[in-house]
């Protein structure tokens, strides 16, 4: 008798959670389907779960396709199920490809294909899925299709591109529903759409998509004229969407709580923030303006908006080309400094010193889930530890999903206000640069 296992959290029930089952039922003579338990979706990072686990597990039985079902519990747990229940072949999908293939020692792995257009054939929720469309100029995709498994009610359904082939490509390679070059028919199949394209194109998508009524999340930054973003916001809250910066630290835990415990005067006043980074390390090499605007915010967050002025000092090679540059922004009583270089090796931090200690993010402060407090009269640092997975879009996502749900019309972890002050910001360093 040859065994098939599977896997899956199968939150909102759908079409294609029922193909899974189905192509894997029909590989053997004896199917074992695993339902991830609340603890372990928590522990893997998996977002906004909306099913009960008792749910779950009734939607799974009820397509009849499984003899048995077990509740997955653990990271590992999959080896120790193989060996325990004899399995011939683990299934998996196809968004998952290599990301198992160790089990290949154990048992024979088949990946297979994903179910497309599945929020049009739900079989048993009656609750939205919201699709998502990509605007891309290049066949990388931010990390959203990826980040978008592990949020619950959300999928990435197609991609626009300028170009018809580039379209294709990307379609393709992430296996999506559909590819086209009318931006006009992208923005008719989607709900949300996510900018991710050169600067100077994105406000231009951005002020379509919101006038057909569409979520927007667009990378960072969105425009450097100030009056242009302030115009886009406007336009959103007139059609009652929301235009979300991708700036995803500052919907981190961790992040929150840093500047929660900052603000209740844990460290006494505020009197220096200090923050570094590379342009090589964040993103895998972003443009001094995607890099800087992530640092402006952090010291915004910390200090407030109203910086009184900003002084910079750029570096340059003997080609004209950028190198390094400290920033200060000054502060009636506090001073924000940023260190950021392009091909250097800096220490990636974020320091937080007041007159009664100080909160140290060591390295990737941007993508964490933790921080040290040195408190004064305590000898000892304290760690903040909380739960971070993935590169911190799906934290934003899960966001935007409570923002619509709410029907509100701006994000209150980055205001259209602290946006704007980011911008006139970002001009400034431009004109000087």
């Amino acid at each position: 008798m040859k065994k098939v296992i599977t896997y899956g959290t199968f939150d909102l029930f759908h079409r294609g959670h029922y193909n899974i089952i189905k192509k894997a039922r029909e590989l053997g003579d004896y199917l074992i389907v695993g339902v991830t338990s609340e603890s372990y979706d928590i522990e893997r990072g998996k977002l906004n779960v909306q099913d009960s686990l008792l749910k779950r597990i009734e939607n799974v039985r009820s397509t009849g396709l499984a003899d048995e079902i077990i509740i997955e519990e653990y990271q590992g747990q999959k080896v120790n199920d193989i060996i325990k229940y004899d399995i011939d072949i683990l299934v998996i999908g196809s968004d998952w490809r290599g990301k198992f293939d160790y089990l290949k020692n154990y048992c024979e792995v088949k990946y297979l294909p994903r179910t497309k257009d599945i929020s049009s054939t739900k079989l048993r929720s009656e609750k939205h899925i919201y699709k998502i469309g990509v605007v891309a100029d290049d066949d990388k995709d931010g990390g959203i299709v990826e980040e978008t498994k592990y949020v619950s009610g959300i999928h990435v359904e197609g991609v626009y591109a300028p170009e018809e082939t580039l379209a294709k490509e990307f379609c393709d390679k992430y296996e999506l529903n559909f590819h086209t070059a009318d931006y006009e028919e992208f923005l008719s199949s989607v709900d949300i759409v996510y900018v991710k394209c050169v600067l100077k194109k994105r406000a231009d998508y951005i002020e379509q998509a919101i006038e057909h009524g569409k979520y927007v999340i667009s990378d960072s930054p969105m425009t450097l004229e100030p009056e242009t973003l302030k115009a886009l916001f406007k336009k959103a809250q007139e059609h009652q969407v929301v235009l979300v910066e991708k700036i995803t630290f500052v919907y981190l835990r961790a992040f929150n709580q840093l500047v929660w415990l900052t603000h209740g005067d844990m460290i006494g006043k505020v009197v220096s923030v200090k923050c570094a980074i590379s342009q090589d390390v964040f993103g895998g090499g972003k443009s001094f303006n995607e890099t800087v605007s992530h640092a402006l915010c952090a010291v915004m967050k910390l200090l407030g908006k109203n910086c009184m002025e900003v002084t910079s000092n750029p570096v340059k090679d003997g080609a004209g080309h950028f190198v390094y540059d400290m920033i200060t922004m000054k502060y009636p009583d506090a001073l924000g400094t940023i260190e950021i270089a392009s091909t250097l090796d800096i220490e990636n931090s974020l320091v937080v010193t007041g007159t009664k200690g100080r909160i140290n993010i060591p390295n990737d402060w941007w993508n964490t889930g933790y921080f040290e407090a040195k408190v004064e009269g305590n000898e000892f640092l304290k760690r903040y530890s909380f739960n971070f997975e993935g590169n911190g879009l799906r934290y934003l996502l899960q966001e935007l999903l409570i923002i619509i749900s709410d029907r509100r019309t701006e994000c209150t972890r980055l205001f259209y206000d602290e946006s704007e002050a980011l911008v006139e910001i970002l001009q400034t360093l431009n004109q000087k640069g």
